[in-house]
């Protein structure tokens, strides 16, 4: 099937999401869209999925013009979309998940829970997708969700399917299996409009790539195009791909984490005995196959969680004043901000940002309470906007207005809202979970820099990634874990696969020692199950 935009264009009030945009994508093609976080890739997506409604422009099928009133009209033409955020019900089965809206029937019109299953185990063993029909969507790792999205979609018969950023929640292995999935597809003649920011990714797989700023088509590339000329077409300037950090000169501890142990609800051991420390002026990365504990480590030193056993002590103060050493092991969320910690949360839409309100309001959350925001138990309000000017300004946040609601940007600029806000008050402390998973390139190397900056005030900075990339190219030390275990901590020049063997559980002198006997380019171990 071949697809075919012709100008299409999309407004949403005097915002240009979409601007003329010409798109050609061919049978059994793998065709990127290339773009900023806000640059109208999604924007586009959604109007030939049939969610928006184009105010201009064409949208061809094998020549002949169609319209959407909805993506039942979409689907019914052989398009389907896996949307970066997966549309599933977690109670449900994967069946009941797969043919939902579209249930088979068996004798008396009842629903055919036998027919559903044999077609989910049919597309499953077609693609070596190995999943259940019959396993529960909430028990599924990440990535066989996303593979339950692409079964559902080509169970309606999809010829064209769009991936929306569909490595953005992945593993660098459950990135990997999506790659061999596209293949596959692809060899099977259908197409893919594949969404991304991420440029290895683009030039593993793609075939044709377009590149989207602000909303119109800037230029197309091949694979072999060089990443740095990618990005500059993505962004409208020259971009340093690589991260500029001088030699670490730490100094007195700040963090000392000791016997640090939580057990679950449901009486599993979360978190086994953690252990380390972090200096002012260092970056300690905490890296690992997400889910092996890294989030529990997280919210247990921002007091969402409180640990079963173990200390949490933090040695800070004002600057110029002594410092002083507190517990931070089982105390409120606001008291753990209130000592000079900052927090960066790994889901910025669910504990990060309250939707509805401004920009504005978003910037003083943790600090509404106090001078200058607030005065005699009353909001500021000429404050609190002098503050999101400055910080708008700062930290690059594009959006309408500082009144805009949080809800209507990007999520790089979301993201930098969190940030300007964490970082707009002396830190002790910033623990930073998956900072700039969903970003874009610019955006990326913005975060970059202004964590590097806190490390250079002399803030002892812990992050948690599951990006190996971002984790060699910030930290100064590297935890890893596995299972809830702290399996060792490496320097910040180890080698990319003695740390995968790592993250599969293997102590760092033991994978070290294995190292000298094994090649370099061994892959990163797969996900626990």
């Amino acid at each position: 099937m071949r697809l075919e935009l012709r100008q299409v264009t999309k407004k949403f009030g005097d915002l240009v999401a979409n601007d003329a945009i010409d798109l050609i994508v061919e049978p059994g093609q793998i065709h990127a869209l290339l773009g900023e976080n806000g640059a109208g890739k999604s924007t586009l997506m959604n109007v030939l999925y049939g969610l928006y409604a184009a105010d201009d422009g064409q949208i061809l099928i094998d020549g002949a013009e169609v319209t959407f009133s909805g993506p039942g009209d979409a689907m019914a033409a052989g398009i389907g979309m896996v949307h970066q955020h997966f549309m599933l019900i977690p109670v449900f089965t994967v069946a009941e998940n797969v043919v939902l809206g579209a249930e088979p029937t068996g004798p008396f019109g009842m629903i055919s829970m036998r027919r559903a299953r044999a077609l989910v185990t049919q597309i499953s063993a077609r693609f070596g997708f190995d999943i259940d029909p019959d396993a529960l969507v909430d028990d599924l790792a990440v990535g066989a969700q996303q593979r339950v999205e692409i079964i559902k979609a080509l169970s309606r018969s999809a010829k064209v399917l769009i991936l929306d950023e569909p490595t953005a929640v992945l593993t660098p292995q459950e990135t990997d299996e999506l790659m061999d999935i596209m293949r596959q597809l692809k060899a099977s003649g259908t197409s893919i409009v594949f969404i991304t920011h991420k440029l290895r990714e683009v030039q593993e797989v793609a075939d044709v790539i377009t590149v989207i700023r602000h909303g119109r088509v800037v230029g197309s590339a091949s694979p072999q195009t060089s990443q740095a000329d990618l990005a500059s077409m993505m962004v409208g300037r020259q971009v340093d791909l690589t991260v500029e950090k001088t030699a670490s000169t730490p100094g007195p501890v700040v963090v000392e984490v000791a016997g640090l142990t939580l057990v679950g609800q449901d009486g599993r051991l979360l978190l086994d005995d953690i252990c380390f420390t972090v200096s002012a002026g260092e970056i300690l990365a905490v890296a690992g196959v997400q889910g092996n504990g890294q989030t529990e480590l997280a919210e247990a030193l921002i007091g969402l969680r409180r640990p079963t056993s173990g200390s949490i002590l933090l040695h800070h103060g004002d600057p110029g004043s002594k410092p002083v050493t507190e517990d931070l092991a089982g105390k409120s969320v606001s008291a753990i901000l209130d000592a000079s910690v900052g927090f960066i949360p790994e889901d910025r839409g669910k504990d990060g940002l309250v939707a509805g309100f401004s920009i504005a309001e978003n910037l003083v959350l943790d600090q509404v309470a106090a001078r200058p925001f607030s005065r005699r138990g009353a909001l500021d309000v000429g404050a609190i906007a002098a503050n999101a000017a400055d910080k708008v300004t700062q930290y690059d946040v594009r959006a309408a207005s500082p009144s805009s609601t949080v809800a209507t940007l990007s999520g790089g600029n979301q993201q930098k809202v969190v940030v300007a806000r964490e970082l707009s008050r002396h830190l002790a402390l910033l623990i930073a979970c998956q900072p700039t998973r969903g970003l874009d390139i610019g955006s990326i190397e913005f975060i970059h820099s202004r964590i590097l900056n806190q490390r250079a005030s002399g803030t002892a900075v812990v992050i948690v990634s599951t990006e190996l990339s971002e984790v060699t190219a910030l930290a100064d030390r590297i935890a890893v874990m596995y299972r809830g275990c702290l399996v060792g901590i490496a320097p910040h020049d180890t080698a990319r696969h003695v740390l995968g063997l790592m993250m599969a559980g293997v102590p760092y002198d033991e994978a070290m020692s294995q190292d000298e006997t094994s090649e370099s380019g061994d892959p990163l171990p797969r996900s626990p199950q």
